[in-house]
């Protein structure tokens, strides 16, 4: 079982480099112009203010974390050196503990996140032009409304 708990402020310093290598590892479509933008936003706005889920290891150093609005997962990243090991997953499976309908934006150009919400049962409900901030890196918005295929209980 991972261990899941609540972020501290003393967090952001290691979640901003998950955040990053996550980005680097996923996000091929940015070019560092655009890495450097957002690394602003994530560092120095988003991170300080934000309550998160975060995952850490057996000596509590995070190595992922879920940020979310209501029922929406406003953010996700998981240290790539330890993808595949279920971690994306439980905190999906912990956000379903609000309820069981949730929403998620995924850049239309980063493939891993996509297969991995729809793995879940995440489905298509829309889709933007511009991302938040107005850069023109497309999103699609995806909900699970308990009609999906997948399980991200892991049941």
């Amino acid at each position: 079982m991972i261990p899941l708990r609540p972020s501290r402020p003393d967090d952001a310093p290691v979640l901003f480099e998950v955040w990053l290598a996550a980005v680097r590892s996923t996000h091929d479509f940015l070019n560092e112009e655009d890495i450097g933008f957002y690394a602003g936003l994530v560092r120095d706005q988003y991170l300080p203010a934000a309550a998160l889920l975060v995952a850490v290891d057996g000596d509590d150093r995070p190595v992922g974390f879920l940020g979310m609005t209501g029922s929406k997962i406003d953010t996700l990243f998981v240290d790539p050196a330890w993808h595949g090991r279920g971690i994306g997953r439980a905190l999906v499976a912990r956000a379903l503990e609000g309820g069981p309908e949730l929403t998620v934006d995924v850049n239309e150009q980063n493939n891993a996140a996509r297969a991995f919400y729809r793995r879940l049962g995440f489905r298509d409900v829309g889709r933007s032009a511009l991302d938040d901030s107005g850069r023109p890196f497309p999103l699609l918005h995806l909900a699970l409304d308990g009609a999906g295929q997948g399980d991200p209980t892991g049941a």
